[in-house]
């Protein structure tokens, strides 16, 4: 698995990863589960690199980015 943008990261990072490719591939794939059992861990990921990237400055190059995205209504999701 590869390691977090933000080096702070990488644990809650690995942590996700390796809960959702054993969910995906043990659950997900056999039909036995259709809810993301990951998602906690996922918002956890997500609001470190989240803190990590508005500490470095990258945060608003982000949301800028999205704006002038000309596939705004999928950049979205990404929020």
């Amino acid at each position: 698995m590869s390691s977090s943008l933000a080096p702070e990261c990488s644990e809650k990072k690995e942590r996700y990863d390796t809960c959702f490719i054993k969910w995906y591939s043990e659950k997900y794939l056999r039909g036995e589960g259709s809810t993301n059992e990951c998602e906690g861990l996922f918002k956890e990921y997500k609001s470190c690199l989240d803190a990590a990237l508005k500490q470095k400055g990258i945060h608003s190059m982000i949301e800028e980015a999205r704006k002038t995205s000309p596939n705004n209504d999928n950049a979205k999701g990404l929020k």
